[in-house]
């Protein structure tokens, strides 16, 4: 089974569309998809509510009408999907909607699905198989800088996720192109032994920094497609987030890891 895990705040525009985008990806496989709603006030938490009255539904497909709207229906064909959905009181990050989501997680593989439109599901079926059938990998990064379609927008973005990249791969001894990449796919294995604490964006650097740092996890990176968005469109994350990451790229290296209690 896969795990999805959307953190949501403020798409009310893109939530139904990512939804319905989930679910026919890997269309032969079985999906629990975790929505964690992170204090949305744009009418997210509310269209929530009522387009799944329950926190918790099962179906095998999503029918949409003319004007958008999904109806989740089920089916005799297809393997079945389990939505779930969490709602925090206020928005406290993306990180802390993240951690509530990998907590909640069962399936044996788990990936990280924004609930923007600047992700295709589809690339799943480049990433799934490299962890679920030939089992040659129990990490798998999407690159943006891979050679596949990627929007034209900000410079200053692309040399930020650069430099971030490239002071990863010196402190952790990884050749990783793209570490702030919103598609991280990993194994259930992986997701257990993290403990995370980040709340904001800086859970990006912190999930790579872990999966170093334990020097035992096989990693891979593969090009994705990206259809960036622009502030004017929604975009959130800003210069501020690239300073906090170079901070983390430091703390995360220097600070001991802490354990698991057993």
């Amino acid at each position: 089974m896969l795990s999805v895990i959307i953190p949501v705040f403020n798409e009310r525009s893109t939530l139904p569309k990512v939804l319905d985008a989930v679910t026919r990806a890997l269309p032969a496989t079985a999906k629990e998809i975790i929505v964690v709603d992170d204090g949305s006030t744009d009418g997210t938490r509310q269209w929530l509510a009522e387009t799944f009255p329950s926190e918790r539904v099962r179906f095998t497909r999503f029918e949409v009408d003319s004007a958008g709207t999904l109806s989740p229906r089920s089916t005799a064909d297809g393997p079945e999907t389990e939505l779930a959905i969490f709602y925090h009181a206020r928005n406290a990050g993306k990180g802390a909607a993240l951690r509530t989501g990998l907590a909640a997680a069962h399936g044996d593989v788990v990936v990280i699905q924004d609930a923007d439109l600047e992700y295709d599901p589809q690339e799943w079926a480049k990433m799934f198989p490299l962890i679920a059938e030939r089992k040659v990998a129990d990490v798998v990064y999407g690159s943006r800088f891979h050679g596949a379609p990627h929007r034209s927008l900000y410079f200053h973005h692309y040399l930020g996720n650069r430099l971030i990249s490239l002071l990863f791969n010196v402190l952790y001894n990884q050749l990783l192109q793209d570490i702030e990449v919103g598609y991280k796919m990993l194994s259930r294995e992986v997701k257990d032994s993290l403990l995370l604490t980040c709340d904001d964006f800086g859970i990006e650097i912190e999930i790579s920094a872990q999966i170093a740092r334990q020097k035992k996890w096989r990693i891979y990176e593969l090009g994705i497609a990206y259809y960036g968005r622009s502030y004017e469109e929604g975009k959130k994350i800003g210069w501020r987030d690239g300073f906090w990451a170079l901070w983390y790229l430091l703390k995360f290296r220097v600070v001991p890891r802490v354990k698991r209690r057993t």
